[in-house]
């Protein structure tokens, strides 16, 4: 199965941590955040990886180089004349990507969620995307209706909502957690060009097409783009992998 990671970004939120060296190699103990974002995806099953860079892109290459892969098929996609965010990203890794559903994920999150279920899941419901989601405070968050269907987004800090679809019933808001499982129809719907968010691609296709929350309220999730956080992140590496 196909992954890919977002290792490009600049970790503002973890400096002076990622003044010398990418997010994607700040460690959780001993343990670099790729490291531990790569074992957890080949515990799922998934052999070809595609990684994105841009920030200090070379310690990435070199510490992929030491490891030898880890054994498995890792394709780099190369962001270091324009970072793209994750909508830009993902479209220019497109080439590397085969016809059949992959996984895309942050490596600043640590969680125990079981990712080979998440994709089955997307798999039975024949979604386009299926986004792993929760309940947790957030100034932004997606809105599904009851039979978990994505019908919008918003931003309880300024008021800004973007609604793709009317609804009738319940809506509920939830917080997206940085994993989500595509189908390769996604690119139907990326006719921007150079850099811009996948979330304006989840609404502009949701008007049509099926886009699911995966609720996973019971696992632990981490959000590691904190400093304050990594701390709490070393306690349960060793659970994950």
């Amino acid at each position: 199965m196909q992954a890919m990671i977002l290792a490009a970004g600049l970790g503002t939120r973890l400096r002076p941590l990622t003044n010398y060296q990418p997010k994607a190699m700040v460690k959780v103990g001993e343990m670099p955040l790729l490291e531990i974002t790569i074992r957890r995806l080949i515990k799922f099953g998934f052999d070809d990886i595609i990684v994105n860079v841009h920030h200090f892109a070379e310690q990435i290459l070199q510490f992929l180089e030491q490891k030898d892969n880890f054994g498995i098929k890792i394709t780099i996609s190369d962001e270091q004349d324009q970072i793209l965010e994750t909508g830009g990203g993902l479209k220019k890794a497109k080439p590397f990507l085969k016809d059949k559903p992959f996984l895309l994920c942050n490596t600043d999150v640590i969680t125990n969620i079981d990712l080979a279920k998440m994709y089955e899941s997307h798999i039975e419901n024949d979604a386009l995307a299926t986004l792993a989601t929760r309940k947790r405070a957030t100034s932004r968050y997606l809105v599904f209706d009851e039979n978990e269907i994505l019908h919008g987004w918003t931003n309880v800090k300024t008021g800004e909502i973007k609604m793709s679809r009317p609804s009738k019933g319940i809506l509920q808001m939830r917080a997206f957690s940085g994993i989500h499982v595509i189908s390769p129809g996604i690119f139907d719907f990326m006719d921007q060009e150079g850099k811009f968010s996948i979330i304006d691609t989840y609404l502009k296709a949701s008007e049509s097409q099926l886009i699911k929350s995966y609720a996973h309220d019971e696992d632990v999730w981490i959000d590691v783009g904190k400093k304050e956080s990594l701390a709490a992140a070393q306690k349960i590496v060793d659970q994950i992998l």
